[in-house]
């Protein structure tokens, strides 16, 4: 699957329907790509493709990857990411690489690594909501206007914190790279199994983003938002609004999603790609 209406995708996408054709490899595609017939391509909703298929190539950007997460959580399959986008930071095969890390995953050479999934649902007179997935970030923020909402934390039933702020980030280790990042928040190795919630622009300096144990249950509870309103989405592809007295609920997702890599994929030096970080751009450590 890949990002909608978007030529270089159709065009990466035909490319590497061909390698794996050559290659003995069953092909579907999701039909919202509008793939042009004469490929052959199978092409199948993404809820069946997620139902049929051995691993998901997603061509795009992390945006791309991300909604690619939700479309498989009920059938976790393996993800792959090819970065079309900007940052990358969950898609990493470039363009120029593609076919070559296509044909070594086919052949076994790759690293594979599981990531924490949230699930976060509203609470409203007495019933909940459906859970819904997120492997960035469960966000409650206020949804119009310049006026800060009021909000309490909790953490396994204990009370942390009564914020007056423009909301609150709770971020997995993926997440903590996006959204969190921006707010101030750490960033969290993905290995680790820990959840951050950092809140946005909170009204006093002294509130500041925390580190809690990834099976820890967090809940939001809605006070006062001063004649706005607030809202709770997933990874930013999902959003619902939120009265004053609601509740949302966040915890650790049973299943984890898998990711694969090519060989030779090191999270720090994708840290130091997509954040600039050092300064000398030649500059090669001593190995030790």
């Amino acid at each position: 699957m890949g990002r909608l209406a978007d030529p270089q995708v159709t065009e990466m996408a035909v490319r590497l329907a061909k390698q794996l054709g050559l290659a003995k490899v069953q092909v579907y595609a999701d039909e919202a790509l509008d793939l042009p017939a004469s490929t052959g391509i199978q092409v199948l909703p993404i809820a069946a493709l997620a139902a049929k298929a051995d691993l998901l190539i997603v061509v795009g950007g992390d945006g791309t990857l991300l909604k690619a997460t939700h479309a498989v959580t009920a059938r976790p399959i393996p993800l792959v990411g090819v970065n079309l986008g900007r940052l990358g930071f969950l898609a990493d095969i470039t363009p120029d690489q593609v076919q070559h890390d296509i044909a070594a995953i086919l052949k076994g050479e790759y690293s594979s690594e599981e990531r924490l999934v949230l699930q976060g649902q509203a609470l409203r007179d007495g019933r909940a909501e459906a859970a819904r997935p997120a492997l960035n970030d469960v966000v409650v923020h206020k949804s119009d206007g310049g006026r800060l909402i009021e909000f309490e934390t909790y953490v396994d039933g204990h009370f942390v914190c009564a914020y007056r702020a423009d909301g609150i980030v709770v971020a997995t280790p993926t997440g903590s790279t996006a959204y969190a990042l921006s707010g101030g928040g750490p960033i969290v190795h993905p290995a680790m199994d820990a959840i951050a919630l950092v809140p946005i622009c909170p009204h006093t300096l002294g509130d500041r983003p925390i580190v809690v144990a990834g099976n820890s249950v967090i809940e939001i509870r809605i006070g006062d938002t001063h004649g706005g309103r607030a809202q709770v989405t997933w990874d930013g592809q999902h959003a619902e609004m939120l009265e004053t007295g609601e509740r949302v609920q966040v915890r650790r997702a049973e299943r984890r999603l898998s990711f694969i890599h090519p060989r030779g994929y090191d999270y720090y030096t994708i840290l130091r790609t997509k954040l600039h970080w050092g300064g000398r751009a030649n500059h090669h450590p001593d190995k030790h």
